[in-house]
């Protein structure tokens, strides 16, 4: 439902759990593929202004997606927001 928390929702240097990937067309299977996997721990480095890209931290690596994008990202919130996990 579009009121589950997604990296879309993430506030900035706040981190999210992914739980899943929604779809199964071929931009969902990327998205995985770049590591969005059920468990993995992202932080929302930066987000350029008027919907512009946001840019995660994942698995040792920075990953810049366009919000639409990263709405398809579903997540738990963190409760610590600089959890190193």
């Amino acid at each position: 439902s579009p009121s589950e928390p997604s990296l879309a929702t993430l506030a900035l240097n706040h981190r999210g759990i992914v739980r899943e990937v929604v779809g199964n067309g071929a931009a969902a299977d990327r998205l995985r593929e770049l590591g969005l996997t059920r468990g993995t721990s992202v932080e929302l480095l930066r987000q350029a202004p008027f919907g512009g890209p946001m840019i995660f931290s994942l698995r040792g690596y920075q990953l810049c997606l366009r919000p639409t994008e990263a709405a398809k990202v579903l997540v738990g919130l963190s409760l610590l927001p600089n959890d190193p996990s």
